[in-house]
């Protein structure tokens, strides 16, 4: 068995120099250095000095590279930086320090680069102690300094945390690098849940039921997912806590009985079942296991997707000709049509920022991932290669979209929610993503 997806091991961090107040005149957390949602945004290029060994001992040189390779990576990941090659560092790191006055900011800035971080260990025992800078080489400024402590075998967490500190200090928001995106793993006609972390590593599995499996939908507490799933020939309801593991089937009707979106109090869930004739959108209570009928048409109603405020829901009907996505209020009054372009519009998934929402919609004969806002203005086309993409939904902090293409055989991809820095998560077997919320 897997190691549950969270709680995440145990870390101590101590906040030292938090922010060096007396380099900067104002607080440093209240400036915002980087604007990325500015539609002039550029990648921003930084720097990552290899961390510099408290105390010498076997591989201690590989760890130094290992750590500034690893925060290197999860950085680049978030598409917002650019992050410099070693190969063209100019400072000798035998002379150079880690604290303003012991290093030249001139050897960073004449190689482009406009932020750096500078870094040392220590192993003690079983525990990683980690010291780190961010500096602002155009300002020659200390931005943030902070310390942790964790287990020397998960550098990656500690790794993590320095890197959503900086995006922090950067552009007034953390990452996404505790979270886990659930996606489907088909293979041979058959499939089950896996999942992964933000930036692809630990793929968990999380299901056996080697069935047809669609639509995996995480809670907003992150404690479940509920899936379909045709492990006994019917397309039944399953919930799964995703800290036991423990599956249990909640929803058996004969026909659909298909996950949408959980409420924002993960109490409840948006449902379609076919029990009464046709597809209609339902709301079931997973205590009592009680649903209520929402959409009362006699056209085919699916997708339903709750606003993060809980007031209204996003879903698709048929009831105009075409698949297309309306909006209702949460008790099924107020329905309204939000999309009127293109003929075959599915798959609504509400960003947690409440804005705009994301969907497939057919363009040129292929499926592609759209953003609309919520009042049907500011149509975007995100993807335009020659695969259908499908499936869309966002990342906790309104900053990513995973969605899947089914070309080469089923990928889940990440891209920004521009449409650009698109990368690769699962290559072969995948479908139906869903973003966590940031996990405890």
């Amino acid at each position: 068995m897997n190691e549950p997806v969270h709680p995440r091991a145990k870390i101590t961090i101590s906040a030292f120099l938090l922010f060096l107040l007396l380099l900067a005149p104002a607080p440093v957390q209240a400036l915002v250095y980087l604007d990325i949602d500015s539609p002039a945004f550029h990648k921003y290029p930084i720097a990552v000095a290899d961390f510099r060994p408290g105390t010498a001992g076997p591989g201690s040189d590989r760890l130094s590279q290992d750590l500034a390779d690893r925060l290197g990576r999860y950085l680049d990941v978030t598409g917002f930086f650019n992050v410099i090659s070693r190969k063209a560092f100019l400072e000798d790191p035998r002379k150079a320090g880690l604290l303003p006055g012991t290093f030249r900011y001139d050897d960073w800035s004449a190689i482009g680069t406009e932020f750096l971080v500078k870094g040392s260990f220590k192993v003690t025992g079983a525990d990683l102690d980690i010291e780190a800078r961010l500096f602002d080489v155009v300002k020659g400024q200390v931005i943030v300094a902070k310390g942790y402590t964790g287990n020397k075998d998960k550098p990656e967490v500690l790794l993590r945390l320095l890197a959503s500190d900086i995006l922090v200090a950067l552009t007034g928001e953390g990452g996404v690098f505790d979270t886990r995106i659930a996606f489907v793993m088909k293979s041979k006609g058959k499939a089950d849940l896996y999942s992964v972390l933000f930036d692809g590593t630990e793929r968990q599995r999380l299901t056996s039921h080697q069935s047809i499996i669609h639509s995996p939908r995480w809670s907003p507490d992150g404690s479940k997912l509920a899936f379909t799933s045709y492990k006994e020939s019917n397309p039944d309801l399953y919930i799964l806590d995703v800290v036991t593991r423990r599956i249990r089937k909640i929803l058996d009707y004969r026909g659909i009985n298909l996950s949408g979106s959980w409420s924002p109090d993960s109490r409840r869930l948006l449902v379609t079942l076919s029990k009464d004739g046709n597809e209609e959108i339902y709301i079931l209570d997973t205590a009592t296991y009680m649903s209520r009928r929402i959409t009362f048409s006699s056209s085919i109603d699916i997708s339903p997707a709750w606003s993060p405020d809980g007031g209204r829901i996003a879903f698709v009907s048929n009831r105009a000709g075409s698949p297309q996505i309306y909006l209702m209020n949460a008790d099924g009054s107020n329905v309204r049509r939000l999309t009127y372009e293109g003929r075959y519009n599915t798959s609504p998934s509400w960003s947690p920022k409440g804005k705009r929402i994301a969907f497939e919609g057919m363009a040129g004969g292929r499926f592609q991932i759209f953003t609309i806002d919520e009042d049907g203005s500011n149509l975007l086309q995100l993807t335009f290669d020659r695969g259908d993409n499908e499936s869309p939904s966002w990342s906790p902090d309104g900053r990513y979209i995973v969605f899947s293409s089914r070309s080469g055989g089923g990928r889940i991809l990440v891209m920004n929610v521009n449409g650009t820095n698109v990368r690769t998560l699962q290559d072969g077997g995948g479908a139906s993503p869903s973003w966590s919320p940031r996990l405890k």
